[in-house]
């Protein structure tokens, strides 16, 4: 058996199945949106994009609709219910009036969002008038109170999990300030009262209660008039909640598919100072890489996850062989053998732990030295007690010396160099924007590091040198085209939201896929603009000239590389035998796979898609680029 020398010596935060890579559930949310079903809810407030008239509740469900679209994929594992008030039918566990329990079939009333209870959701609008109904549940002369029911039933779904691992929250959904504004006198009181009192019950049991106002164009939501009170509205806060409501309903509008990781601990590390002195430390993962979920083998007549077993066979008898306890690895044409044992002993190139071994001046550390997103330490006295304290003696000596530490961190393979940088406390407003602790930066060795090639190494040549007027030119385009307020935190991956958004059209059969916006594209309105056209302009001429056409110019002097003119012909023959394919007819006819991978590339490079991979990669690619 052939030795995989990228498996062996594979770095264990490589490892998918590492803990650095898997979702940590410690803390899920649980919520329960509220939605008011009154008839005031269905009054046409605007016309919307497609001529139709649009109403806050059509709003509310668009936001669920949306949030639990974008939930599948940021947090799988939060769990959700949606329950509407003030409905004429009722359907709850504690069978009170004008509760509505919206749900579906196989799936807990607070449950993880399924891809079925959101299509069925999409679409509640067309038969929410005929199987739920709309109903003031609050009304004059009756003493039925459909807030109190809904809060209550909200409260019942919430008992799941504990208030220590789990954020529970209910998401109230009205455009009524004052509920209870048709009712008088006494029973006003009474029902406003044991309303709220309902309310702090649940707020007791670590539930948070929220308010999403929607409110017509030519009015406002008045909170003071009983909301306020019900989730604990005070002073200055009063002013400031309407504007930062209305930010959470477009939040909730526009939210991205990201994934979420709420715990980011990699892992434990003992710190070995010098001998017999040892601290604990705990490490952060600030930044990782996001890629698409791991795809998953499916049985075709089961639609079951398949298994995969690997079993040993005799080329000569053809018997079932037990694993063989021996590797080899061919070197210089001789296969070296390999136990197990012998592997893992390889593998053991330290013991773990982080050692340090010494200091140096912060002015040593270059930029160019961090080969990876760096790991964030902090103090642990869990286990080691007077970690902290030992940290903290570290972490401000090397702030006041402007010193980092070397240190050793043992892997079970590829062991690196670490600098470790202290990053003092940063305090603005009252609040802490970063914290202490120190920065685990990766180091290359000198294997890694490679020299720099001289381009103009003869002395004799003239090496090519901007003059004063250029320079000017140049800096004058990177005025006119600064990126103010710049953050990699404005940009999200457009193809891992392409991907996430072939899942979601697909799994909730939609005929369009959604839109996505491509937030690192040029902008060419802005580029298009007179003074950045001007400057573009006048530093192109003071490099070229007046009268430099680029065009001939690049007809004239382009000498096309062997390479790239073998790739041309390549692309020419892809075409034209591309063209000798029915691949529509391929694809609904599930012949792809009968075709050769060189046949399929034909495809690929004809269309300029990628051609690298296995058989399966390619017809996948080809289906998703037709659209199957």
């Amino acid at each position: 058996m052939d030795l995989d020398p990228d498996e062996i010596f594979r770095d264990d935060e490589d490892d998918f199945d590492n803990g650095f890579y898997q979702e940590k559930e410690a803390t899920k949310e649980f919520v329960v949106y509220l939605v008011d079903a009154s008839p005031k809810m269905f009054t046409a407030t605007s016309k919307s994009e497609d001529g139709k008239d649009d109403n806050h509740f059509h709003i509310a469900v668009s936001c669920i609709s949306q949030s639990l679209k974008t939930q599948i994929i940021n947090r799988s594992y939060d769990e959700v219910a949606v329950c509407f008030f003030n409905t004429r039918e009722k359907k709850n566990l504690q069978d009170l009036n004008g509760v509505y329990v919206f749900n579906v079939a196989d799936r807990d009333d607070l449950d993880r969002p399924t891809a079925r209870l959101i299509k069925e959701f999409d679409a509640i609008e067309e038969s929410f008038t005929k199987e739920i109904g709309s109903h003031n549940g609050i009304v004059s002369g009756s003493r039925e109170n459909s807030l109190y029911n809904a809060i209550w039933v909200a409260q019942a779904l919430l008992r799941k999990g504990s208030a220590k691992t789990a954020d529970k929250r209910i998401l109230i959904f009205t455009n009524e300030d004052d509920p209870f504004g048709s009712i008088k006198g006494a029973t006003k009181t009474d029902m406003t009262r044991t309303t709220l009192q309902r309310a702090k019950d649940a707020q007791d049991l670590g539930i948070s209660i929220e308010l999403l106002p929607l409110s017509p164009p030519a009015e406002e939501f008045d909170i003071s008039l009983f909301y306020a009170e019900l989730i604990g509205l005070e002073g200055d806060e009063l002013a400031q909640f309407i504007p930062s409501a209305g930010d959470k309903l477009e939040d909730m509008k526009d939210q991205l598919r990201k994934r979420m990781y709420r715990k980011r601990v990699v892992r434990k590390i003992n710190f070995l100072i010098s001998n017999g002195l040892s601290i604990e430390l705990n490490s952060y993962a600030l930044i990782r890489p996001t890629l698409p979920g791991a795809i998953a083998w499916l049985d075709s007549v089961t639609n079951r996850p398949l298994k995969t077993e690997r079993s040993f066979i005799c080329e000569d008898t053809g018997a079932l062989l037990k694993e063989s306890t021996k590797r080899f690895q061919l070197y210089k044409g001789e296969s070296i053998k390999f136990s197990v044992e012998e592997l893992a002993e390889i593998k053991r190139v330290s013991t773990g732990y982080l050692r340090l071994l010494g200091f140096k001046p912060l002015s040593c550390l270059k930029d160019y030295h961090n080969l990876r997103p760096s790991t964030f330490l902090f103090p642990s006295d869990e286990e080691v007690i007077g970690s902290t304290s030992i940290f903290i003696a570290l972490h401000r000596s090397m702030l006041r010396l402007k010193r980092f530490a070397v240190a050793f961190y043992g892997t079970s393979a590829r062991p690196p160099l670490v600098a470790l940088v202290a990053q003092e406390e940063i305090i603005k407003s009252g609040g802490q924007v970063e914290p202490p602790g120190m920065h685990m930066i990766y180091l290359p060795y000198c294997d890694d590091i490679r020299d720099i090639e001289e381009l103009h190494s003869d002395t004799n040549f003239a090496a090519p040198r901007a003059n004063e007027e250029q320079i000017k030119k140049a800096a004058a385009l990177m005025k006119r085209v600064d990126l103010k307020d710049f953050s990699v935190c404005q940009f999200s991956n457009p193809a891992l939201q392409r991907h996430y958004a072939v899942l979601q059209a697909l799994a909730l059969d939609e005929d369009e896929m959604p839109e996505i916006k491509d937030e690192t594209a040029p902008d060419e309105e802005g580029m298009s603009r007179p003074g950045v056209v001007k400057a573009v302009e006048e530093f192109k001429a003071s490099v070229y000239g007046e009268n430099y056409d680029e065009e001939s110019d690049l007809a004239g002097n382009a000498k096309a590389s062997d390479a790239s003119k073998k790739r041309k012909a390549a692309a020419e023959v892809a075409v034209k035998e591309c063209a000798n394919y029915d691949w529509a007819d391929l694809a609904d006819n599930g012949k792809l796979k009968d075709l050769t991978v060189a046949e399929l590339k034909y495809y690929l490079t004809a269309n300029n898609l990628p051609v690298a991979g296995k058989k399966e990669a390619l017809i996948s690619r080809i289906l998703t680029h037709m659209g199957k």
